[in-house]
């Protein structure tokens, strides 16, 4: 690291757990951010602030004047531009030094299968279950880390899945991929704050995660109820029946 990085992330190099072994792990890590919403852009932004070497993000939307209320990295006078310039934009604004690959797409198929194999962490900011258990499948097939959220109303929630260590559930032990499509912010609407705080807590659990320190979500859902200021924990254990990684 140069002075102006060790000046940069000098808060984060004290703290003992972090120092500049782990700073340079951060430097050197690549996370795959798919969604660049409600919960896809605080995420990116702790992350990029946090000095994460290279931050591949893919979203297919564009910015309109409703995500304004929530999607932090948007601007009004990004509207009608693709999400993920929009965040690329703005976080080269707060860290020029982080690489930022920003891909208008839905990210599906065989292009989702690479970026998974290729990233160190997987952050699921998306807003359909479809969406959720193709990557989770990835995830599982790749033994990538992936550290799940989702925010709607009031409430939110948070886990991390680590196929292949501590006998980790996935995504699909948890949720059945037969059941209704997951309802969204479109058709329920959602508090702002609800989805900067679980995005935040998605970017903690994925620099734990690259660091190796601390204790993950994995095998625990945490719960959060906004209304009331509570928060639950749930633990997870993993299906032996279920069809994503019983093998």
């Amino acid at each position: 690291m140069n002075d102006q990085q060790l000046l940069r992330y000098s808060r984060q190099i004290m703290l003992p757990q972090v120092d500049i072994e782990g700073q340079q792990t951060l430097l050197a890590a690549k996370v795959l951010i798919i969604g660049a919403g409600g919960l896809g852009s605080p995420a990116s932004l702790y992350l990029a602030s946090a000095g994460i070497g290279q931050i591949t993000i893919y979203d297919d939307d564009e910015v309109d004047l409703s995500n304004l209320q929530r999607q932090i990295t948007h601007y009004t006078d990004d509207i009608g531009t693709a999400k993920v310039i929009s965040t690329q934009q703005t976080i080269k604004k707060i860290n020029p030094e982080v690489k930022v690959i920003a891909v208008k797409q839905r990210l599906e198929g065989k292009p989702l299968l690479e970026e998974v194999k290729n990233a160190d962490i997987v952050l699921d900011c998306c807003d359909n279950f479809t969406t959720r258990f193709a990557i989770n499948t990835a995830c599982v097939q790749y033994k990538t880390a992936l550290v799940s959220g989702a925010a709607i109303r009031f409430e939110g929630q948070i886990s991390v899945f680590t196929p292949g260590i501590n006998n980790s559930p996935c995504y699909n032990c948890l949720y059945s991929d037969t059941g209704e499509e997951m309802q969204n912010c479109a058709t329920n609407g959602v508090i702002s704050p609800i989805t900067g705080i679980v995005g935040s807590i998605q970017a903690l659990e994925a620099i734990k995660l690259i660091m190796g320190i601390g204790k993950t979500l994995t095998g625990r859902l945490l719960l959060l109820d906004g209304l009331s200021m509570q928060w639950n924990e749930m633990k997870l254990r993993k299906n032996v029946q279920c069809p994503t990684c019983r093998a």
